[in-house]
């Protein structure tokens, strides 16, 4: 996404509720030893903080053709928005890597990827009232018309729906005891290949042309779910630990 209107409250105040959301349904409570909790509250900061770095990396990669396209002023890092792409990706890896120098032991929370999912939606409910992140132009049935007229792909709406279902299917399985330490992995799978489709659909700048940046970093996206499948799906070698 780029442009954003970070002062209307057409966009922040979406965003708003969709930061606190995790607050008033916390994911930390799921661990019952002090310690473990404190770790995990570390790493949720931590892993924050890579995800808003990447993100913003994201964006420039995906918007701008950054490392390979010189910037034209250094002030477009603070302007280009953020890539829900690059904040995945590098939330993950920043996760991973920190985890094991940090003594957390535990899978991807399972809790925290339901309350995620369904924060995003309501995140991008900011997108669709705003026009950022705007959809090729068509006038199929669903189309919007954007502010100068031009009907097109309701993106946003596209990932509001998507990212809704997630989470209510991860809330389903949540109640029936399924796909423990999976939830995450299958969030990078799913999101990956649906924004791998979709990207078609999207105003997105064509530097791998007719691919978008976007979608190679989706590939990465989906090879790092299913990497985290492997490592934290049943086995039956865990199943005995």
């Amino acid at each position: 996404m780029s442009g954003l209107p970070l002062l209307q409250w057409s966009y922040a105040g979406p965003i708003l509720v969709a930061l606190t959301l995790p607050l008033v349904w916390p994911s930390g409570r799921t661990y019952t030893e002090p310690g473990d909790r404190r770790r995990y509250r570390i790493l949720q900061i931590l892993t924050l903080l890579g995800a808003l770095v990447g993100a913003k990396l994201g964006v420039m990669m995906g918007d701008v053709g950054w490392p390979v396209r010189r910037l034209e002023d250094p002030w477009q890092i603070l302007l280009t928005g953020r890539s829900l792409v690059g904040g995945f990706l590098f939330g993950f890896l920043t996760a991973e890597v920190l985890k094991p120098r940090m003594g957390h032991r535990h899978p991807p929370n399972d809790h925290f990827a339901r309350t995620l999912a369904f924060s995003i939606a309501i995140g991008r409910l900011g997108c669709l009232m705003t026009g950022c992140c705007r959809g090729l132009p068509w006038d199929g049935p669903w189309a919007i018309a954007d502010v100068a007229g031009v009907l097109r792909h309701p993106a946003p709406l596209y990932e509001i729906v998507f990212h809704s279902g997630i989470g209510l299917v991860f809330s389903g399985a949540l109640s029936r005891g399924r796909w423990r330490g999976t939830f995450f992995a299958r969030y990078l799978i799913a999101y990956g290949v649906f924004r791998l489709m979709t990207e078609f659909l999207r105003e997105t700048p064509r530097f791998l042309d007719p691919f978008t940046v976007y979608q190679l970093l989706c590939l990465l996206m989906i090879g790092c779910g299913v990497w985290a499948m492997r490592r934290y799906g049943p086995s039956p070698m865990r199943e005995m630990a």
